[in-house]
């Protein structure tokens, strides 16, 4: 239990450091980068929590509510890593456009 409880943590904090560089990048591609960064921390926090509270109560109620959390942590992960990942190649293809 220890360890869900790190890695929500952990995932907290990255989540609120990417929402932080998100105010202060004024560059579009990079805030959109950081953007899906930061819903790759949420879905894993939100992921972690549900696992967490079922450990944690183990009754039929939190396993049905885990099983959303599950389910919609990794809806967040999925698609804030295709959209970091999408503007990461964005991101090197400027580069190199400009270089």
């Amino acid at each position: 239990m220890l360890i869900f409880s790190t890695l929500i943590l952990v995932s907290l904090i990255l989540y609120i450091y990417y929402k932080v560089n998100i105010t202060r990048t004024r560059d579009r591609l990079t805030q959109l980068y950081f953007n899906g960064k930061a819903r790759i921390c949420l879905g894993s926090f939100v992921f972690f929590f549900g696992i967490n509270q079922y450990l944690f109560y183990e009754t039929k109620l939190s396993l049905y509510i885990g099983i959303v959390f599950l389910v919609l942590g990794g809806m967040q992960m999925y698609f804030g890593f295709k959209s970091s990942r999408h503007y990461k190649n964005e991101y090197q293809k400027q580069e190199a456009a400009s270089n």
